[in-house]
Order: C-alpha cells, then structure tokens, then sequence
C-alpha cells in the first residue's frame, strides 16, 4: 500500500518516472552477472595468456636465481637487472587486466546499461539507520540473498567434488611427470576446475537477472492517483490548458478579423454562415479565404465588412461549401472554382453600377453550380 494515499501500487512506471529513477541511480543491476563474468572471463584470458605469463615468470625468476657474485653485491645492476626481466611479465599483465576490466565494466552495465549519478554517489544518513538496517535483514531482498548463497555453495561444491572425482587419474598422474611437466600438467588441471566451477555459476546469473529487472519495475510501480498527478505537472491542469486554448483561439480570431478588410467579397448564409474571400489578378493564383466563422464569429465578419464597404453577397449553398471545405489562407477548391468567378463578377459589376449607374445587376444563389460532394 502507498503510505501517501492509501492505493495500491499497481500500474507501471510511466517513462518520466523511469527518467527521474535513472538520474538518482536506480536502474536494474545484477551483482552476479559483474562477479561472475569477471570470474568466467579471467579463466578464460588466463588459459590464453597464462603461458605467456608462466614463461615471463620462469625466465624472472631464473635470472635471479643465477646471479653472480658480482652482481649481487653491484646495486646499480641488480636493479637493471630486476627491471629488465620483469618486462617479459608486462605484455601478458596488461592483456589480462585490460580483459578483466572490460569483463567488469560489461558484466556491471549488462542490465540497466551505463548510468552515472551524482545523487547515488552522495552520502545518505537514512543508510546508516539502524533501524534501516534490521528492517532490510528481515525483507524479500535478504531472503533472496540467502537463497542465492545457498545455490551458490552447492553449485561450487557440487561441481568441484565432481571434477575431482573425474579428474583422480590425472591428480594420481602429477607424482609421476617430471619437472617442469607436472608443473604445467597441474596449471592446466587447475585452470579448468576454475573455469568450469565460474561457469556453473551462469546458473545463479539466469535466476538473478530477471528478478532483478522485475524487482525494479515493482518498485517503481505507481499508484493511479500518481500517475494523474504527474501528468497535471507535466501537461497542466485542465483548466490551465483550457484558458490556454482559449487565449490561442481569440488570438487567431483577432488575426482573422484583421484580415477581413483586405476581402474582396463576403459570401454569407444570412442566419450563420460568413467566408471571406480575397482575389488579387496580380498576386493570387485563385480565391482566397481569410476569414470565416459561425453565428456570432459569422455576424462579427460582417459587421466588419459593412464599417470597410465590402460587399455581402447571400449565397447560402456556397457558404456552408466554402466554410467545409477550406482552411484559412488556402486557395478555394477547384470544385467551387466557377461559383466563385460568378460571385467576383457579380461583386465587379456592382461596383461599376455605383459608378456608372445602369441597370442594376442580379445573381441566384440558388443557380450556382455547387459539386455534390461538397454540398453540405
């Protein structure tokens, strides 16, 4: 149960939570996998650079071991001579450590992957409670430890009696090869008691590793009302957004209205429906909407067309068409192509009127040619 709220911790970390576990130094580890890969590994590189090293060593030491009286008592060359022969130990010292390092960093970073964190390194006072203490000697962790050791040991001393038993006639063999034979004869046995003994630990390593990672992700697990809580902080309460949302809409409102006085024409359903359009020959390829909106937007737009003398032309079937079918700033469909041209006519021929006088000009909403599948 969650001690803040009182709901059970079922449902998985959400990435953020994961993120923030990352950075304070809580990723799935396994401690068996770094000891044992170390342990495998540097079998391994022993019986590929161990006689390299033997031989290093034989030659070291042999050389000590023939000094001359001369040299014993020549301080000066006894020390050349000491660095000379430990150099034949350099090469294979340095091609074991260097493969026992990355075996170490590999088997350290094989769950969880490589994670440096300043906080996990800080010291914590909560550690050396101890009440603490007692507290985790007596939970699951401890009891899974002890499970462990146990396998551990019967893993290793299963083995070993067995390689024992298998191996009595080369152990009985090593009294009877000669020097430096059942020195190397000896080496050999040992180094594959080591490594076979390191392998049956891989056991232990398939066990603890996906206990490992499930262990994590149960205690990151989140209770719902946490998950709801963090996606307020990272999305923002509703009302927040909301004021948010509506602050954008009257902000493009505001720039939609602007545009209005550059409209040539507004194309209306009188009771709720107003598109603006702007056609300019030498800059346009088609119409242009730059304005619409709906009931009290729809009356705003022609309000604002009246102060700015532009003409409001009733055309209902071609309004609702115009305002389904287009995006502010978007040329007209090429459907709504030659109603339009009519309505831009209709909007020339008025202005010539006003001038010139005449006989008064006439359009029929009703006989504009609208596509049926842009009828709305």
């Amino acid at each position: 149960m969650s001690e803040s709220d009182g709901q059970e911790r079922t449902e998985d970390a959400t990435p953020r939570r994961l993120q923030q576990a990352r950075e304070k130094g809580q990723v799935a580890r396994s401690k068996e996998l770094a000891s044992v890969s170390v342990l495998v590994v540097g079998s391994v590189s022993l019986m590929w650079f161990g006689g390299a090293l033997a031989g290093g060593l034989l030659t070291f030491m042999g050389r000590l071991f023939t000094l001359s009286r001369e040299e014993i008592f020549n301080h000066s060359k006894l020390l050349e001579i000491a660095f000379g022969s430990l150099t034949v130990l350099i090469l294979p010292m340095l091609l074991i450590l260097i493969t026992l390092f990355v075996a170490a960093l590999v088997g350290a970073a094989g769950i969880g992957g490589v994670n440096f964190s300043v906080e996990a390194a800080m010291p914590k006072l909560s550690k050396m409670n101890p009440i603490s203490g007692l507290k985790r000697m007596v939970g699951m962790q401890s009891w899974v430890e002890l499970a462990k050791s146990i396998l551990k040991v019967s893993l290793v001393s299963g083995v070993a009696f067995y390689l024992i038993s298998a191996a009595k006639e080369d152990l009985f063999q090593l009294s009877l090869d000669v020097y430096p034979q059942n020195i190397f004869h000896a080496l050999d046995i040992l180094l594959n008691f080591i490594f076979l003994i390191s392998c049956s630990l891989l056991v232990v390593v398939a066990i603890d590793i996906p206990f490992q990672i499930w262990q994590h992700a149960n205690q990151l697990k989140m209770t719902k009302q946490e998950i709801k809580d963090e996606y307020k902080e990272t999305e923002g309460k509703p009302e927040v957004k909301g004021r948010i949302r509506m602050l954008q809409r009257e902000a493009a409102q505001r720039r939609m209205m602007s545009e209005v006085p550059q409209a040539d024409v507004i194309v209306t359903n009188p009771e709720h429906f107003s598109v603006a359009l702007r056609y300019k020959q030498n800059s346009d390829r088609a119409p242009i909407v730059v304005a619409k909106g709906v009931d009290h937007m729809a009356m705003k737009i022609r309000e604002v067309a009246r102060e700015h003398d532009i003409y409001v032309i009733p055309a209902p079937p071609l309004a609702r068409a115009l305002y389904h079918s287009t995006e502010l700033e978007q040329e007209i469909p090429d459907g709504l192509f030659t109603a339009v041209a009519q309505i831009l006519a209709y909007v020339f021929q008025l202005k010539q009127y006003r001038k010139r006088g005449g006989q008064r000009p006439s359009i029929k909403a009703s006989e504009l040619h609208i596509p049926p599948e842009l009828r709305k």
